[in-house]
């Protein structure tokens, strides 16, 4: 299966900011590889052969094909061409691009005791001198095999990564993880100059990072639009992979708004252009020599490159570039809601079209969302006049908003719309993805009461004991699932033992009796939309008999 994670500075190291086999605690990341000659020069092919393509459309086209032999020619110039660009790309854009090393806290490695090996590298006339040296006898033991004197290790974790300058008061823009825990983060400039930098603020949330240095006769990598970018675009990634400073690689835009589940924001363009470790941080940039993305994390089961790369968006990282320079920090509106996407099967039980909208599972108690009066259930079709188009979108908009701002807000609720008003607050820090129990966890025992129906589980009294066991609040109500049937409908879509059921369609369920009442009148050919929760998570579950 296929680990997507932060670019690693080695091939089995994680972050470039510090390795997590010296630095325990820092998580690891993703793992990638370097692409072949060959490789670039196929993909080179093919854009050449789309130009071409283009080029020859209509009436030219057909005195091409009279004449086949004129085509060899053109296809060398427009390779030529094309060559022509990509270098005039890198010298434009190689002085605004750092490498960046850096030096975090010593690791204390624990002590081992001194060996003469380790005083006299092996050789025992030396050995045997100091040992017959009675002023010297005392540092080792009875036959001058054990030391008496322990020594510390320490170990000091180190990493590397790439970034760029974005403008000339020495501003430079890199990933979070780059620099995370860091002491020492030391900007080696396209001209070899080298600095220490310091720190200027972090994002963790969509792992951006500002560090500054002071600098004369720098030279800024201009930022371009990434939400005019688009599949197929050609674009060439920057850094330092594998420590390779002043490296360019070139491929095409593969897929936009792409969530790997890496951050908690997350609207990543993914790319083919080759993406190792030590990339972390450098900038992907298109044919105009423009910054569209930073080159973050990619997809690989061997550790190395594969082809499937990840970019954070320009716009969305200068978004937080600019509160950092501005306030050292990052600050987010939010509404309080748990959200999730509509699904095929979602948008048939809720009456709307795949995507069109984020339906909300879970409201945070004395959030901006519960003042407003949103519910587990309704859909967010607009905010502030915006159409939402999906969860990243969503939170895309939400945290541009003015904070203590009141905005409008189109939801629809039990398929009507209803318009409210919401009053934008700051996001707290302490705001993380809810935890959730496994199967193993959450498995509960001796069931008190359990009933039969069309889903192929059984379910029992979420009693206050059985809350406490499980991790669960005493305020959540619903019905706990005690069993799951094999090859059963419930068992297809994914809901498994220590799970509760808190609605059934638009029924909520306090009890059993509102569990069988409400299965009752449902009906598994039209389809069920269940609110499930497992752990501190809520989901709908859409379950149609097939």
């Amino acid at each position: 299966m296929k680990r997507i994670k932060r670019i690693p500075q080695g091939a089995r190291v994680a972050f470039e900011g510090i390795s997590p086999e010296t630095s325990p605690g820092v998580r690891e990341s993703s793992r990638d590889g370097s692409a072949g000659t060959m490789g670039l020069w196929v993909v080179a092919a093919l854009g050449v052969g789309l130009l071409i393509g283009g080029i020859w459309g209509g009436g030219p086209h057909v005195t091409q094909a009279q004449n086949p032999e004129a085509r060899v020619p053109v296809q060398a110039e427009l390779a030529q061409q094309l060559s022509q660009t990509y270098r005039q790309i890198a010298q434009v854009t190689f002085p605004g691009i750092v490498a960046i090393e850096t030096q975090g806290k010593a690791v204390s490695l624990g002590t081992r005791q001194l060996m003469p090996d380790d005083l006299f590298g092996g050789d025992p006339r030396l050995e045997q001198f100091f040992k017959n040296n009675p002023e010297l006898r005392r540092f080792f033991g009875e036959q001058g095999k054990s030391p008496q004197r322990p020594s510390p290790r320490r170990q000091v974790p180190r990493g590397q990564g790439s970034g760029f300058v974005i403008d000339r008061e020495g501003h430079i823009l890199t990933n979070n993880h780059v620099v995370s825990g860091a002491e020492v983060v030391t900007v080696r400039l396209y001209d070899d100059r080298e600095f220490v930098a310091e720190i200027v603020g972090v994002d963790p949330r969509s792992d951006v990072a500002v560090i500054k240095i002071e600098a004369p006769n720098l030279q800024p990598v201009p930022l371009g639009d990434s939400d005019q970018v688009d599949v197929g675009d050609i674009v060439l990634a920057f850094g330092s992979p594998f420590g390779l400073e002043k490296t360019m690689t070139q491929g095409i835009i593969g897929a936009k708004s792409r969530g790997p589940g890496i951050n908690e924001r997350e609207d990543y363009l993914q790319t083919d252009a080759a993406i190792n470790p030590g990339n972390s941080g450098g900038p992907l940039v298109n044919l105009k020599g423009e910054v569209i993305g930073i080159n973050t994390a990619i997809s690989s089961r061997s550790g190395g490159y594969e082809g499937v790369g990840f970019a954070i968006p320009i716009n969305m990282a200068r978004w937080a570039a600019d509160q950092i320079v501005a306030t050292g920090q990052v600050k987010r509106a939010y509404i309080g809601v748990m959200i999730q996407p509509i699904t095929n099967g979602l948008a048939e039980q809720l009456g709307v079209g795949v995507n069109q909208g984020a339906i909300v599972t879970q409201v945070v108690p004395n959030s901006p969302a519960e003042k407003a009066g949103l519910q587990p259930g309704d859909v967010i079709r607009e905010l502030d006049g915006n159409t939402v188009g999906g969860t990243r979108q969503l939170q895309g908009i939400v945290e541009k908003l003015k904070i203590g701002k009141n905005y409008p807000l189109l939801i629809q609720r039990d398929g009507k719309e209803v318009r409210l008003k919401i009053a934008m607050a700051e996001m707290p820090e302490s705001l993380t993805v809810g935890s959730q129990l496994t199967p193993s966890e959450a498995s509960p025992s001796a069931p008190e009461e359990v009933t039969d129906n069309q889903l192929g589980l059984q379910v029992q009294e979420l009693t206050k004991d059985l809350a406490e066991q499980l991790g669960y609040g005493t305020q959540i109500q619903g019905v706990v699932i005690s069993s799951v049937q094999s090859e059963s409908l419930a068992e297809e879509h994914g809901l498994v033992e220590g799970e509760v059921i808190e609605r059934v369609n638009q029924t909520r369920i306090t009890n059993v009796e509102t569990f069988q009442s409400a299965m009752k009148s449902a009906d598994v050919e039209k389809g069920i939309l269940l609110l499930v929760r497992r752990g501190d998570a809520t989901r709908f579950v859409a379950v149609k008999k097939r």
